[in-house]
């Protein structure tokens, strides 16, 4: 047999046992020779194969659903999981019988082999094609999406620069994060990407490859080097990996459209970088014994120790990823301990093993990187689809392998049946403190301490009776109340004194009376009962002995039940300490990398949490966006059990080979190597070209700004120019006139300072009622100055009414005020006052509003007017600094702004059009935030303007899942519309900050549509539900384009602090429902 023959034959059989692990997992049949069969009659396809099993216990899944699976569902191979090389030196010692078991299964490999031969292409790759192709087919449309869509770029290319050393994130093309996950992964094991980058073909096939499988890998090795390269070097915050998945697509040549699974991919990620290394090896090794580089870095060997129907095997097998079973464990190692043994094992440990059949791993060898699989998938046959196992699986940072080696093979036994007789013993006192804690016959039952202390409470209370005075019947003969019994006698020294006389008369005469019938008192409760519940009749002597029983038994029963409680303890303690010793933790694995799936079987989102050793943190790897994280967000996200995200894959590293992750250093100088000087020359100028063609992109975006800046300053000074010769039209038309003109909040500058114009805050002029209202204020302050000031003189006069007005705008700041009356509204100098804005810009917008030629309704007005604005001329440009002035009255214009757009986003939600109302408060809260960075008296409340925004959010989710639910064709449209438009876009915002009530949000939002996975409906509805989940399920906090701001309409002071006051009174806050 050649060397081809034997690499077909093993990946054949590799194949097989993976559809068959794929098929027993999916169909929960652990028949071997029905899953061949089934295997047989379908011709290998997974899907038809699913149905035959299937059929008699449920219906056949869709055919769309079953193909899913097929892509998607974790390989479940304990044997040869991904590696391509088989070993050769199996021992088998199962003799050389062959059963129908064997028959089959070489049937099977020849129809397999047959297939490969005739294509060369394997059925998995083709199921991955087609996921790929969808790939590529998403980001092309991508580019005919609107600005509104989830997945645009920011046009800005500043927005995409890389910050300093950050990690380079990788964009999604269009159901990708599966391929951002795994490769961000493996890029940050610093020996794999030097292996990939430093990578060159064999020279034998760099003009012509000789078959398929070269023509496929080595094109995709070099993309795969590009793209590393960028991601050491780019100047990018993100790079595009088009090329090396159009790679994948072209190696196949398939259609249809699904959403790649992680274990799936990296499976055959691996494969092909083992075989583009393999031939490199080949080429440098030749008559040796060749050493491929990623089958030394990712795979291992256990030896497989059982029994098969009474005569003990031992295989020695190769495996890459371990996949692990998560449902019914708590954590990591009980996994692998139900991983590591199979059947009843222990039939290899008795002389008496006949008709029994189990087997033991152990492994011989582990890898630098041990990558395991978790199953959180299952196939529901009564639904006939697949759903995710969300149950959570705890597991460490650092993991000791030591157990399962081996080399510790007679101690790890020796231990598990230690352990095993300790749970067997725990079993006992768990059921034994179970009888304390749940004690009783009945379905309801209660901690026998407490039962016990209830019966001693009943024992010891004394009977408190009601005896009504108008419940008795005064005109019966004495005795006779209402035809009920004298009390007890225990109760005779606790009644009343007519019921004291009442309970002398004789038992014989009460027994010879012939009861009353008395409708209204004999419906009402009966008199003497006592008001709790209470013993009749109890003496002192029987109650101090049942106390005494009582109170012994309670402390009896506390006192077992902590000593079980603490046996219970010490055992938990003696199991997890009994892997602790130093001789068990000489096999360290760190855990590198976690990869999270968040939604359902049928759709999700993939990102990845990435140790960094040198910067001692994790990592958070999503897409675009890559950002710090801990801990505590990895457990909460990886954990699983709290939401739908779940760890999917655990990729750990041995902690004793620190070349995985050490960085590389220059021979000669002994410098770390950073950036470029990682690259090999030709990756260099592949980096640089990239690189420049990002800074002319960058040069051309800032020649555009300045060009669009440069129009608007001019269209600026031209309105300036003509608004100024319109105040000097206005001015000499007012000199004849006695009639006051309207004015303004803010002040105009004086004619001079055209080019140091103060602000308008968007004020149109006022209506006359305004106009009246700001006139008295003004005239009140100069009159009030004019009253206190001897000197008459308009500067001091000036002088005094500035202090005037100064001293009434602060004690407004100074005042407590209620949310609806926000003083800041009313004068520019409350808000500065309020953030403590430098002396000389308050002076100097005083003398401004004194210096506004729309004051000058008298000759003491006008006088004062003229010395202000003199003022205003003899101030120099270095005693008071423009722009820092500009700047506080910008602060104060995007202040009003934000309370206009929060206004209006309230008017609007209080009126139910969410629709329109979220772009408000979306926008509304933007600003706020930005203002609230500066100081917290700058903006609104945050919890506030928050809480509306998503409240706005979750309505208009309520109102998109209430039409998809009608199954109606245009309401469909219609909410998908309105997710896809407004609420998916906003997302990212609600996530970015990562409040608790925003997450809740986004969750419940999720929620609901995930719910719909597991609900019967159309399948025109199941292929829009799952085109949306992906956008939905986005874990992204990168903030992409959106809707531009609304635009805002003019109101003058006065309208605008009355509408607000109206609004904030109407809305309910703080919430009535306590969110």
């Amino acid at each position: 047999m050649t060397v081809e023959q034997n690499v077909l034959q093993q990946h054949s059989q590799k194949h097989q046992q993976t559809l068959l692990n794929q098929l027993r997992e999916v169909t929960g049949t652990t028949d071997v020779q029905l899953l061949q069969q089934a295997l047989q009659v379908s011709n290998g396809d997974l899907a038809e194969a699913v149905a035959f099993l299937t059929e008699k216990n449920a219906k056949v899944p869709q055919q769309d659903e079953a193909t899913y699976y097929q892509t998607s569902q974790v390989a479940n191979d304990r044997y040869i999981s991904v590696g391509s090389q088989a070993d050769t030196n199996v021992i088998d010692l199962t003799g050389d019988d062959k059963d129908d078991l064997q028959r089959a299964i070489a049937l099977s490999l020849e129809e397999s082999n047959r297939a490969f031969r005739e294509t060369g292409i394997t059925d998995e790759e083709q199921a991955i094609s087609r996921v790929l192709e969808a790939s590529i087919a998403e980001n092309k449309a991508s580019l005919k999406r609107t600005h509104t869509e989830v997945w645009s770029d920011s046009p800005n290319p500043h927005d995409r620069k890389r910050t300093d050393s950050c990690p380079v994130g990788l964009k999604n093309v269009g159901n990708t994060c599966w391929f951002s996950a795994v490769i961000q992964s493996l890029f940050n094991l610093l020996e794999f990407q030097r292996l990939v980058l430093h990578y060159s073909p064999p020279a034998r096939v760099q003009d012509l490859p000789r078959n398929q499988k070269e023509h496929r890998n080595l094109p995709f090795m070099q993309e795969l080097r590009n793209l590393f390269s960028l991601m050491v070097g780019s100047k990018r915050k993100y790079v595009d990996p088009s090329r090396a998945v159009e790679i994948l697509k072209d190696a196949f040549k398939s259609s249809e459209s699904q959403q790649q699974d992680v274990s799936e991919f990296t499976h055959k990620l691996l494969d092909w970088l083992e075989d583009a290394f393999q031939m490199k090896a080949e080429e440098d090794r030749e008559g040796e014994k060749p050493k491929n580089p990623m089958v030394e870095l990712f795979y291992g060997r256990f030896l497989a120790v059982g029994v098969l129907e009474g005569k003990k095997f031992e295989n020695t097998e190769m495996f890459g990823q371990y996949p692990l079973q998560v449902n019914g464990f708590k954590d990591l190692h009980e996994c692998l301990e139900a991983a590591m043994i199979e059947g009843e094992i222990e039939s290899l440990h008795s002389a008496d093993n006949s008709a029994r059949s189990g087997q033991e791993h152990w492994f011989t060898e582990l890898p630098p990187v041990l990558t395991f699989e978790l199953s959180r998938f299952e196939f529901n046959q009564a639904l006939g689809r697949p759903e995710k196992i969300h149950n959570k699986l705890e597991f460490p940072s650092m993991l000791y392998m030591d157990r399962y080696m081996d080399r510790n093979r007679e101690i790890t036994r020796i231990k598990r049946e230690e352990i095993r007789r300790l749970k067997e013993h725990l079993t006992l006192l768990q059921q034994r403190l179970e009888r304390y804690l749940s004690y009783g016959s009945g379905p309801k039952r209660f901690p026998l301490a407490d039962v016990l202390q209830y019966a001693m409470e009943f024992a010891s209370s004394k009977p408190v009776c009601t005896s009504p005075v108008e419940d008795i019947d005064t005109s019966a003969p004495p005795g006779g109340t209402t035809g009920q019994g004298l009390p007890p006698p225990s109760t005779v020294e606790h009644a009343t004194g007519e019921g004291s006389a009442l309970a002398q008369g004789s038992a014989v005469a009460q027994q010879q009376r012939v009861p009353v019938h008395k409708p209204f008192t004999q419906s009402r409760l009966p008199p003497e009962l006592p008001m709790h519940p209470a013993p009749r009749h109890i003496t002192e002597e029987e109650l101090r002995v049942l106390e005494g029983c009582l109170h012994r038994w309670r402390s009896e029963v506390e006192n077992d039940t902590r000593d079980l409680q603490g046996s219970i303890s010490r055992i938990h303690r003696t199991i997890e300490m009994m892997y602790s010793d130093k001789s068990m933790m000489q096999v360290p694995y760190r855990l590198h990398a976690v990869l999270v799936h968040e939604g359902q079987a049928n759709a999700g989102h993939y990102w990845a949490y990435i140790y960094d050793p040198h910067q001692r943190r994790w990592m958070k790897y999503n897409d675009i966006s890559v950002t710090k994280s801990t801990w505590e967000e990895l457990v909460r996200d990886s954990f699983g059990g709290y939401r739908n995200a779940s760890a999917y894959c655990l990729m750990y590293i041995n902690d004793k080979k620190p070349f995985l992750i050490e960085e590389e250093f220059d021979k000669e100088t002994g410098q770390m190597l950073s950036g470029l000087d990682k690259l090999p020359p030709d990756l260099k100028q592949y980096v640089r070209v990239d690189n420049e063609l990002f800074d002319k992109e960058m040069e051309e975006w800032d020649a555009l700004q300045a060009r669009k800046a440069q129009q608007e300053k001019l269209a600026l000074a031209a309105a300036a120019t003509a608004a100024a010769a319109a105040a000097a039209a206005a001015s000499s038309m007012s000199t004849g006139s006695s009639s006051p003109q309207p004015m303004s909040t803010e002040s105009s500058p004086p004619d001079n300072t055209a080019v140091q114009s103060d602000p308008e805050y968007m004020e149109q002029p006022s209506p006359t009622k305004h106009s009246k209202h700001l006139q008295e204020d003004m005239e009140r302050a100069i009159c009030k100055a004019a009253a206190e000031q001897e000197e008459r003189s308009p500067e001091a006069l000036l002088t005094a009414a500035i202090k005037v007005e100064y001293t009434r705008l602060l004690r407004f700041a100074q005042e407590y005020t209620p949310l609806e009356k926000d003083y800041r509204l009313q004068h520019v100098i409350v808000f500065f006052v309020l953030n403590e804005a430098p002396k000389k810009i308050l002076e100097r917008t005083l003398l401004s509003q004194f210096a506004d030629r729309n004051l000058a309704f008298d000759e003491r007005c006008k006088s004062i007017m003229n010395v202000a604005r003199a003022k205003l001329d003899l101030i120099k440009p270095e005693e008071v600094d423009m722009d820092e002035y500009k700047m506080w009255h910008q602060d104060y214009r995007n202040f009003r702004e934000a309370t206009i757009l929060l206004m209006i986003g309230l008017e609007l939600f209080q009126k139910m059009n969410f629709v329109e109302a979220l772009m408000y408060l979306v926008y509304s809260y933007q600003y706020n935030q930005d203002l609230l960075a500066k100081g917290r008296n700058r903006g609104h409340s945050e919890e506030l303007v928050s809480h509306y925004r998503r409240e706005c959010l979750l309505k208009l989710n309520e109102q998109a899942a209430a039409m998809f639910e009608s199954g109606e064709e245009p309401e469909v449209t219609t909410g998908l519309g309105i997710m896809n438009e407004l609420v998916v876009p906003c997302i990212p915002l609600l996530l970015v900050h990562e409040a608790d009530q925003d997450l809740l949000a986004v969750e419940d939002m999720r929620n609901r549509w995930c719910s719909y996975l597991g609900q019967e409906m159309e399948p025109r509805l199941q292929e829009k539900l799952t085109d949306f989940l992906p956008k939905l399920l986005d874990c992204s906090t990168e903030i992409r384009s959106f809707h531009d701001p609304p635009k805002l309409p003019s109101y003058s002071t006065l309208e605008l602090c009355e509408r607000f006051d109206r609004i904030m009174a109407a809305v309910d806050w703080p919430p009535s429902d306590g969110r």
